[in-house]
């Protein structure tokens, strides 16, 4: 008894990855059935077809670079782009390709990794973000200003740091617990991020401290206001079911390049104006309730 084998096209058809065979041009010569499954594409809907017109228009540029190295010669195994599905939505996919010089073609094998790209996403912002108020962490603080300090250095372009330490707010947390303290942190982050300004970044940096990253800040003068601003924002009443609650900050400053030109120093001069200010207002206080009492 004998038994008919498969066509090569019909052994690609199971696959459930997608087999591309594009023309030095860039123009599609063939795809697999795993192309209709994952981008909604038939055979008959894309052959002849520029190739570069289902990518993703922000990926398109480096897509083009990539098959460019293929055609002259690269192997390339792990490039990843963005493709538009027929019904508009983008779908992730990883590539693996080569560049067949006895036939004049570019043939590619593409698995989809939507889901994959989804987690590693999800996993980046965990790393980068503090999972109470949803703002960006110490680890993505330094990040964010060394990168502002490159910037900074080759444009000369201001730069300020504002140091943030919460006023009353561990009294509060004695008090009421931490499930009150919680949702007031949330609320804090939330009105300290809406009183940045474009292009600024808050980060919680540890229990009640949050720095800001104020790229393009001319001057003292300059991040002084900003740190006024932010001052008013919490000083109106958060109302919780446990109360009214009102919050203060001490706010520590410190711009480059006179206070520092680098993440380190500058946090660090930021975190010590920050406590100069503190024991200023409590020496203050100190005097107004001594006098009080005389």
């Amino acid at each position: 008894m004998t038994s008919t084998l498969p066509t090569p096209a019909q052994l690609l058809d199971l696959m459930p990855d997608a087999v591309c065979v594009v023309s030095t041009e860039g123009q599609v010569l063939f795809v697999s059935a795993g192309f209709e499954r994952m981008l909604g594409y038939s055979l008959e809907e894309v052959v002849g077809q520029p190739i570069f017109r289902l990518v993703h228009p922000d990926d398109r540029e480096a897509t083009v670079r990539q098959a460019q190295a293929v055609t002259n010669g690269a192997i390339q195994r792990h490039f990843r782009n963005r493709y538009l599905h027929k019904d508009g939505h983008s779908v992730d996919i990883q590539w693996s390709a080569r560049w067949l010089p006895d036939y004049g073609v570019r043939i590619g094998v593409a698995h989809e990794v939507t889901e994959l790209r989804r987690a590693e996403r999800e996993l980046e912002h965990r790393a980068a973000h503090d999972p109470l108020t949803g703002l960006p962490n110490r680890h993505r603080l330094q990040h964010e200003l060394q990168y502002a300090l490159t910037h900074a250095t080759r444009t000369g372009n201001g730069l300020a740091v504002l140091y943030l330490d919460l006023d009353g707010f561990k009294h509060i947390n004695d008090q009421y617990g931490h499930e009150v303290g919680d949702r007031l942190l949330r609320e804090v982050a939330q009105r300290l991020h809406k009183g940045l300004r474009q292009g600024d970044l808050m980060a919680r940096v540890g229990g009640d401290e949050f720095v800001a990253l104020l790229p393009g800040c001319a001057d003292m003068h300059a991040a002084l206001t900003v740190a006024d601003g932010l001052r008013a924002s919490l000083n109106l009443s958060c109302n919780l079911p446990e109360g009214k609650f009102h919050l203060d900050a001490s706010i520590g400053v410190a711009c480059f390049p006179d206070n520092g030109s680098d993440p380190d120093t500058l946090l660090a001069c930021a975190d010590r104006a920050m406590y100069e200010v503190k024991r200023d207002r409590r020496r203050k206080a100190d005097a107004v309730l001594a006098s009080d009492q005389a």
